[in-house]
């Protein structure tokens, strides 16, 4: 939870700032979140992130992120005491509104009562992420970074978020074209979780996983169906961790672990698939053919980096 310390005399602290028009100017960051389209063009034009509910308002505070306001109704004002101090603590103006006033200005009866703004950082490098993950290694465990191709759901990424937070992921990297793992929805589904994973683009795409394995990562792609004809070595889940503990050639030593997972129905592509050093599939009783990512990812990541 995020530091609720008062601040000292001299400090300065950001203002508690009564509303009662949706129209005023100060809250336009807050402005129409439930237009997907508008959303993303006023985000990306202003640099900002949006999150939205307590859990995710603690965790963005208790972040690096540089927080730029915060929005509460009148109820939340007390209720949610400790992030309204911490927000102003940080030097935020804090803005306090009716219900009405606040689902006015969002778009959407705001039941959670709480929705922040914040800078949105500069992306990462890939190599940075890759570096820092492969310092990261567990006792008894190897690195594990996820590696999403093609999801465009944002319920899921944030998610697969929450699982990487939970089983020690220690990084996400996304191929161009998976959408905004940032995105209101998202960060929501993750419980704030995404705004701790260290995440960064990889590109060219697949061409960029080279980069991953020169990093040290064993590429391993999670397919349920994986084509018997690709020549890249198959196994199951269970079989994984004994073949990563004796490292990707057999000869001993724990290697990284990149997972590649691909969007639902369309799963991988080919190019994904042909650039795996290992895929790996998760038994199933018969007549299910697949499981949401996220939550393949969620067994997956407990096999590597969890159990």
């Amino acid at each position: 939870m995020p530091d609720t310390t008062p601040p000292t005399p001299g400090d300065p602290a950001g203002p508690l700032v009564p509303v009662d028009d949706p129209g005023d100017p100060r809250l336009d960051d807050y402005r129409g979140l439930n237009d997907p389209d508008g959303r993303r063009r006023t985000e990306a034009d202003r640099g900002i992130v949006v999150v939205e509910g307590r859990l995710a308002v603690g965790r963005l505070l208790d972040s690096g992120y540089e927080v730029r306001s915060l929005l509460v109704d009148d109820h939340q004002e007390a209720l949610s005491g400790d992030l309204v101090t911490a927000t102003r603590g940080r030097g935020a103006p804090v803005f306090v509104g009716t219900r009405a006033v606040v689902a006015a200005t969002v778009g959407f009866a705001l039941h959670r009562g709480v929705v922040a703004v914040a800078h949105r950082p500069a992306p990462r490098p890939a190599d940075q992420v890759l570096a820092d993950a492969a310092g990261s290694h567990r006792a008894g465990h190897p690195p594990v970074v996820a590696v999403l191709e093609g999801l465009n759901d944002h319920e899921n990424i944030g998610a697969l978020y929450r699982n990487a937070a939970a089983f020690g992921v220690a990084g996400v990297l996304l191929d161009p074209t998976c959408a905004d793992p940032l995105y209101r929805r998202a960060v929501r589904v993750s419980v704030g979780h995404v705004l701790h994973v260290p995440t960064a683009r990889l590109v060219p795409w697949p061409a960029g996983l080279d980069r991953v394995r020169d990093s040290g990562f064993v590429v391993v792609a999670l397919a349920p169906n994986p084509s018997t004809g690709s020549g890249v070595p198959h196994l199951d889940l269970g079989e994984l961790g004994d073949r990563v503990s004796a490292g990707p050639d057999g000869t001993g030593g724990p290697a990284g672990v990149a997972l590649l997972l691909g969007a639902e129905g369309p799963g991988l592509t080919d190019g994904a698939l042909q650039a795996a050093d290992l895929v790996v599939s998760i038994p199933m009783a018969d007549g299910v053919d697949s499981l949401n990512v996220a939550t393949a990812a969620a067994l997956a990541f407990w096999e590597l980096a969890g159990r």
